[in-house]
């Protein structure tokens, strides 16, 4: 499905343009779509080549009718394996993002996929959930082939936040997953323990999208992009760590 344009249509600064691929959509049907579309596609060429497939997804409402649209694709979902990029560590499942993950792509038609939550009952540790979650990715054999991202006001994706504690050894360690404390960070709200994807744990996936909605993470994107520290603006590392090009699909 071919992009609409927006009225009037948002662009990214030529500038930036070679940092990622930006796809603006009209309404909120077209946009769940196209990337429901592209990430089911994505899959179907991991199947093609490994006879597996390996998908990373984000928590938040953005991402829920994308994961609609996918659930409802005829992928043959006991062969892909589906992981959390980041989880909140907290007993309180309905605030976990392995709950929204069943409720919006298990549960709507891809029961048979193999999921791997970060957490579970006995393990409400973020450092051991970490190591467990990196052991995971590290012996599944085959690299993500496609990690879906969102991106916070604050410009925070995954649970990399700024200002947070453990912000500059999440952006340089060689682990795919690490714990984080984002104690005073505002936008982690109850919830500052957390796990999450790392730039090392990023960058082999096959392909990167990132799910904007709304005119004010539009500006906090290009914001991003002109500041262009992830250390201030975490979402620059979707866009700049090697690796796939990042897709960016935004809608109003």
């Amino acid at each position: 499905m071919n992009s609409l344009p927006a009225n009037p249509a948002p662009k990214i600064a030529p500038e930036h343009a070679a940092r990622c691929i930006f796809l603006p959509y009209a309404d909120a049907d077209a946009w769940a779509a196209a990337a429901g579309g592209a990430i089911g596609a994505a899959l179907q060429l991991a199947l093609a080549s490994h006879d597996r497939a390996l998908l990373l997804v984000s928590g938040g409402s953005t991402p829920a009718p994308v994961l609609g649209v996918l659930a409802r694709l005829p992928l043959p979902w006991p062969k892909i394996s589906i992981g959390l990029v980041d989880e909140r560590v907290t007993e309180d499942s309905a605030g976990r993002n392995d709950a929204l993950t069943r409720r919006t792509l298990l549960d709507q038609g891809a029961q048979t996929a193999i999921f791997h939550p970060l957490l579970t009952d006995a393990t409400l540790d973020a450092e051991v959930a970490a190591r467990a979650a990196s052991a995971w990715l590290d012996a599944i054999g085959i690299p993500p082939s496609a990690v879906i991202l969102g991106m916070g006001d604050d410009t925070h994706t995954a649970s990399l936040f700024p200002g947070s504690h453990d912000l500059a050894a999440a952006l340089t360690t060689a682990r795919p997953y690490v714990a984080i404390d984002a104690t005073g960070c505002a936008v982690a709200g109850a919830y500052p323990q957390r796990v999450s994807l790392t730039p090392a744990g990023l960058a082999p996936a096959r392909k990167r999208v990132l799910l904007l909605r709304g005119q004010d993470k539009l500006a906090a994107f290009q914001h991003a992009l002109v500041v262009g520290d992830a250390h201030m603006a975490p979402v620059c590392v979707a866009c700049d760590t090697p690796g796939a090009t990042l897709e960016v699909y935004w809608a109003p």
